[in-house]
């Protein structure tokens, strides 16, 4: 295997951390037009995705090409685009869910998505990260972003914690299908009202799409973003199963 396509050493995956800097505001220019060195493959992704760093700056990003993805029968090819989608929603609706994300064309391997690696403790992902009543503002806030975004792939280990005790998300390729596709791990919260300051900042996003968000999906898929916001909005309380496959898989 060619020296650039070995796996980082598991003890080495060190990644972005408030302590470690720079500011979160100051990451999507570097992203967006700092020069990209292969590390290694991540190889717990069923896509080939790869762990860069980005320019002289320390940062490491996870870069997933288009050219690395499996074809899907029920979602167009260009699964990157929705992880750039998936950060937009997230800044959009100010809740700072998803890692900065940014769409690259002149990757290592072609286009693809750019995602800040953030430094996480693997130990810890939703299954235990639910058991500390903590956390349950934020990851009751993931369960409305996943209703919003159409979310098919909310696994366990989607979801990860920094330290700082700060909660993201990661893996937003099967999002804003234009079915209903919800399925998530995240069902603790079924029938619950969604939080006003929550249902306030989703509200808004029936009236305005963000030109960066808009731009990403075509013109049915942000058609359906809108419907799945009305539709949370009049009934303001969080959905539960109603299809025979509610859950992904694997679970983690």
């Amino acid at each position: 295997m060619p020296e650039d396509e070995r796996p980082p050493a598991a003890g080495d995956l060190t990644g972005w951390s408030p302590a470690a800097g720079p500011d979160l505001a100051e990451v999507v220019p570097v992203l967006a037009g700092g020069e990209l060195v292969v590390e290694g493959r991540l190889p717990w992704s069923s896509n080939l995705t790869f762990l860069v760093t980005v320019g002289d700056t320390g940062l490491r990003a996870v870069y997933k090409p288009l050219r690395g993805e499996q074809s899907l029968w029920d979602f167009p090819d260009g699964l990157y685009r929705r992880e750039v989608a998936a950060y937009e929603l997230s800044e959009a609706l100010g809740w700072g869910l998803v890692p900065p994300t940014v769409a690259r064309e002149d990757g290592p391997f072609g286009e693809g998505s750019l995602q800040l690696f953030v430094e996480s403790d693997y130990t810890q992902h939703y299954f235990t990260l639910v058991e500390e009543e903590r956390h349950h503002d934020v990851l009751r806030r993931m369960c409305v972003f996943d209703v919003v975004a159409n979310n098919a792939d909310r696994k366990s280990g989607h979801v990860l914690i920094g330290p700082d005790d700060r909660l993201w998300g990661i893996d937003h390729g099967l999002c804003f299908h234009t079915s209903p596709k919800l399925r998530t791990v995240i069902w603790e919260f079924a029938g619950e009202a969604v939080p006003a300051g929550d249902l306030a900042d989703v509200e808004a996003l029936a009236d305005h799409i963000p030109d960066e968000l808009g731009r990403l999906l075509s013109g049915v898929e942000r058609e359906r973003l809108v419907d799945r916001v009305v539709e949370l909005s009049v009934t303001g309380v969080l959905p539960g199963p109603d299809s025979d496959r509610p859950y992904p898989w694997p679970l983690v």
